[in-house]
């Protein structure tokens, strides 16, 4: 290639695998777009944002359906100046160990694992995690796999760099009809609808990952619909669950009658079951006396709401799960524990992503303006600050009480547009709902009591809610319309994800959303409020930085 072509890219690829992108370039966006399904983003300052590529995205992203020729033609085409040759061989190496190591069912042998080259089973068979998983040797290439071990094994090959393509297939398990239905209401599925379950289908098992108020739960009811088959739904809470309940009640065949509750209130089980994570890993008396539940049915589908937040046991029981078809739904793989790898490796790959601008961009999520709203902590909150343990600062300056006056003007200017107002403290939700005087939802809620304030929330009889934690997910609040995030969980990034997706879906005037962070300057509170916005800077989401002090001047028109 000509040196002069790449003057005007907007990428700088770097031989460490990082990935530097010109925010301001004209082909910024087209760059963030082509490196989203094979680099994270890792640093997301206000110039220039840095990427790094690793083997997980890349092995997803083979798993999608990308192939190492377009991952290096997209760098070369975006870049400013010549791609390393080392870093687009390690790249082509690194997506073809997907694949490498292949699980298939052997009519004789049963289990298989099978391999391009006799010196990957060697190692398979010196490696001391991998070596009690195998069976006997069928020849130079393949090995017999005890059939208990097909989850455990796809763990370890994954940290030896060995990502297995399971092509072993699944049970139908026991059957159970069921169809799409429109005779509650018109409806059909949309086009990324309809591909993410097409892709999902294809390979059996696997992740979506789709923005929150796009419809995962559409897509898990035409997976269901494709299997025809008992399905054991997992869901975050009671009532998510119930919003799962109401869904497929209204988009499917299925009668009221055909589907259960697993919760804290209920314990019924049916064709089809909805169980909260919470109740199936509660401990009694030491054991996970519920995981039972996972046996109580010759499941032919098992699907796996929010899968970045599975907890633990539920990842240990999926190990044991192999032979059913597993779908994860997801608004991001991001984890704050790192088990992105269990997730590959227990769930599936990523079968499908559809980019959040992308559906912005036709309609299918509202449009979203971020603002991070600085104040700086008084004279007194400094001092508690400076002389607060590592682990109390950001409880302090996540609680300032300067927050408080920022709040009041955001909620004045956005009066009576459906606002939620979301926080980690409950002391500081006390505080701003006694100072408001607007409703408190948080975990000591009970689900009616629950299930009534939102209900009060969709139909306009409340404008304004302060809620905790327990509203990041999966919770159906189509017309909220502004968010105010005034405390999180440190710096995660899936619940800066969640608090932006409770907005996102269409409104009816097609109006804007707004998402304001208040944040206390020169604290540990900004510090992670940089890593909190890092996935959505990944999607395409500005923040638009402002000064407590300047709202009223700087505050969005609305709509």
């Amino acid at each position: 290639m000509p040196s002069g072509a790449f003057d005007a890219g907007p990428l700088i690829v770097q031989s460490d695998k990082t990935v530097l992108l010109e925010i301001n370039h004209p082909q910024a966006e087209q760059a963030r777009l082509a490196l989203a399904p094979f680099a994270e983003l890792e640093r997301a300052p206000e110039h220039i944002h840095t990427y790094r590529i690793t083997p997980l995205a890349l092995w997803n992203a083979r798993a999608a359906g990308h192939d190492a020729e377009q991952v290096v033609d997209l760098l070369e085409r975006y870049s400013r100046f010549p791609v390393p040759q080392s870093l687009l061989i390690d790249v082509a190496e690194t997506m073809a160990r997907y694949g490498k190591v292949r699980l298939l069912r052997h009519p004789a042998h049963g289990l298989i694992l099978e391999s391009d080259t006799a010196d990957i089973v060697v190692q398979l068979q010196r490696d001391k995690n991998i070596a009690p998983m195998l069976g006997a040797t069928i020849d130079e290439l393949t090995l017999v796999v005890h059939p208990s071990e097909r989850g455990r094994l796809k763990q370890e090959l994954l940290k030896i760099g060995l990502p297995a393509e399971d092509l072993a297939g699944y049970i139908d398990g026991e059957s159970h009809p069921l169809a799409l239905s429109t005779d509650a209401e018109p409806w059909q599925l949309r086009d990324y609808q309809r591909m993410a379950a097409d892709s999902f289908w294809e390979g059996g098992s696997g992740v979506v990952v789709l923005p929150c108020g796009a419809g995962k739960t559409l897509v898990g009811a035409s997976v269901m619909a494709k299997a025809q088959a008992t399905t054991l739904i997992l869901v975050t809470n009671t009532v998510s669950g119930r919003q799962w309940r109401d869904e497929l009640l209204k988009r499917t065949t299925l009668t009221p009658e055909e589907i259960g509750e697993f919760s804290g209130e209920k314990k019924e089980i049916r064709p089809i079951t909805i169980a909260t994570y919470q109740v199936v890993t509660r401990k009694t008396k030491g054991e996970y006396r519920n995981l039972e539940l996972f046996d109580s049915r010759d499941w032919g589908l098992i699907i796996y709401d929010e899968v970045h937040l599975l907890p633990a046991p539920i990842f240990r029981l999926t190990s044991d799960l192999q032979s059913r078809r597993r779908l994860g739904l997801t608004a991001t793989l991001v984890r704050e524990d790192g088990r992105e790898g269990d997730v590959f490796s227990l769930i599936g790959p990523k079968r499908y992503d559809a980019p959040w601008k992308d559906l912005e961009q036709q309609g299918y999520i509202a449009t979203a303006q971020c603002f991070e709203v600085r104040s700086t902590m008084d004279k007194d909150e400094r001092m508690v600050y400076a002389t607060a343990s590592a682990k109390d600062r950001y409880r302090v300056a996540a609680c300032a009480h300067t927050k408080l006056a920022a709040l009041r003007t955001i909620v004045a200017h956005h009066h009576e547009q459906p606002t939620l107002i979301i926080g980690g403290f409950v002391e500081q939700l006390e505080e701003i709902a006694a100072a408001l005087d607007v409703p408190l939802l948080d975990g000591r809620t009970p689900n009616k009591k629950r299930e009534q304030l939102f209900d009060a929330f969709r139909k306009g009889e409340i404008t304004t809610l302060v809620v905790s934690k327990v509203a990041n997910f999966s919770i159906d609040l189509p017309e909220a319309a502004v968010a105010i995030q005034v405390s999180g969980t440190f710096g995660s990034r899936q619940e800066e994800a969640q608090r932006l997706g409770r907005l996102l879906r269409p409104k009816a005037d097609r109006r804007e959303a707004y998402f304001y962070s208040l944040v206390s300057r020169d604290s540990v509170d900004a510090d992670f409020a940089i890593h909190r916005q890092r996935f959505l800077a990944e999607q395409g989401y500005a923040y638009r930085i402002v000064d407590a002090t300047d709202l009223t001047t700087i505050l969005p028109p609305i709509q």
